[in-house]
């Protein structure tokens, strides 16, 4: 069950019914177990998992806040740690590092047959395992007290809008709304349904039209025009884009109707102006999971330049690999990294040369001097994350290295048309993003007069009919992590 099916509509149509006639602790109850159809929906085998979970968490918070010493606690934070990164790296990185370590041997001259177990990677597992270690974490840190009631704590994790692909939620944020009475107005609607809206445009309209040809170029890259090759490569970093992006504002819409505020995942990336930038625009509950519980345990930037890239690089390659179970990936995180210790590294060499305090005088520019200043930089900034993509899209470094050789070569020297269809939907999708960006808000729709905003509905949802479907079913990418 997918957001952008007619089998998801008609199972949110059921739970908003049940839900509003019902009383607070019998809507936790049903929202509970609607989390639980709706995960258990791709395979009943993966609720296992999750119940297994849920269960290890409730009990190890409460033992941390509850234990007398600090050490009695760290033991029962490390149950919660372990049991979360066990299930998760051995249903999601248990044949990536047998595979690995067998090529490895034979790389070095011995016959190796290590086991390989294929199994279904459990939907959505990176996303409710984070989820739940930085809960843990938190009471450890005095930041949160434990939930004592299970019911509430277990629609914690599964609460179904965001259970699958985010956003990674903190309990802090989140369990107030969950613990306490929720009130749900006609405001719920006026500002969900247009999320919801935008949301299924971002996913059916654009991501799903862009796929095919995407899909199309990577498949074969060794025979594909360069042309072609960088044509599906700019598409490919739109069509990502649209579909998680669009995945986390129909969550948004619809946990709104519930009366339950997600946090905002994606702040208008493709208008960064640098890497790091762009990196607390995309998915921002991740960069900001890794900031509190990876880079800044491993020391941040308080003990010297050196360590500081050692931990950006550390931390991108992490978020590399959570991304998928592949050296690609890990490749994209080194990128990633990388990228971000030059930026800093060229801060720091600019603040040394100047002086600290010392701020030089610069000439006054023109308002379109300014405007090209900061196009250009998000030109550069969007091309060099496109590359890094292709480590992210590409199923092999041979495949990865077919896409390079033929841009650069720049095989064959066509220039390749997207067709008007693509040029509309892109179009229409950057107008949206500028509005929203030049406003500082999503939902600015809701200032316009009430016909404006009527015609905007209707435009949108007149393109999902066209260009989209929801009969496909067509999974979400980030489904994959």
């Amino acid at each position: 069950m997918t957001f952008n099916s007619i089998t998801f509509f008609g199972f949110l149509v059921i739970i908003l019914c049940l839900y509003y006639v019902l009383t607070h602790r019998w809507q936790n109850r049903m929202l509970l177990v609607a989390g639980y159809v709706f995960y258990g929906w791709w395979d009943p085998r993966f609720l296992v998992l999750l119940a297994l979970t849920t269960a290890v968490d409730y009990t190890a918070a409460q033992r941390v806040e509850d234990a007398g010493n600090r050490n009695s606690a760290r033991r029962w934070l490390w149950v919660s740690i372990v049991t979360n990164l066990s299930i998760l790296g051995f249903f999601k990185y248990f044949n990536f590092f047998a595979d690995s370590t067998a090529a490895m041997l034979e790389w070095l001259g011995f016959r190796a047959s290590l086991p390989t177990i294929r199994i279904l990677l459990p939907v959505g597992i990176s996303f409710y395992t984070f989820k739940e270690m930085a809960y843990t974490i938190d009471v450890y840190r005095g930041q949160l007290k434990a939930c004592r009631n299970f019911v509430d704590f277990a629609m914690f994790v599964s609460y179904f809008p965001e259970l699958v692909a985010g956003p990674i939620m903190r309990a802090p944020v989140q369990m107030p709304q969950i613990v306490g009475k929720r009130v749900v107005g006609w405001k719920n609607w006026e500002e969900g349904v247009p999320l919801i809206i935008l949301g299924l445009f971002k996913k059916v309209a654009v991501a799903d039209t862009l796929a095919p040809i995407v899909d199309w170029s990577f498949q074969r890259p060794s025979v594909m025009k360069g042309a072609d090759l960088l044509m599906a490569l700019y598409l490919f970093s739109i069509q990502i884009y649209c579909d998680f992006s669009g995945y986390s504002d129909i969550a948004r819409g619809v946990s709104k109707l519930f009366g339950i505020d997600l946090m905002v995942n994606f702040d208008h990336p493709l208008f960064s102006t640098s890497v790091s930038n762009f990196w607390r625009r995309w998915h921002v509950s991740l960069s900001t999971w890794l900031r509190d519980y990876l880079y800044f345990p491993l020391g941040g930037s308080r003990f010297g330049k050196l360590k500081t890239y050692r931990n950006l690089i550390i931390t991108l390659l992490i978020s590399g690999l959570w991304h998928g179970a592949n050296w690609t990936f890990v490749v994209y995180g080194a990128l990633q990294g990388i990228y971000m210790s030059v930026e800093r590294l060229y801060r720091d060499v600019k603040k040394l040369l100047i002086g600290e305090s010392a701020q030089p005088e610069r000439p006054a520019r023109s308002v379109w001097s300014s405007y090209a200043g900061t196009l250009f930089k998000i030109a550069v900034t969007f091309n060099l994350l496109s590359f890094t993509r292709v480590f992210f899209r590409a199923r092999s470094f041979g495949d990865a290295w077919d896409v390079l050789y033929g841009i650069v070569t720049w095989r064959y020297g066509a220039i390749p048309w997207a067709g008007y269809r693509v040029m509309f939907l892109v179009g229409v999708l950057l107008i949206i993003e500028f509005v929203q960006y030049y406003y500082k808000d999503q939902i600015v729709i809701l200032r316009w007069p009430w016909f404006t905003r009527g015609a905007a509905y209707a435009a949108l949802a007149l393109v999902i009919i066209v260009f989209g479907s929801l009969d496909e079913d067509v999974p979400f990418i980030y489904f994959e992590f």
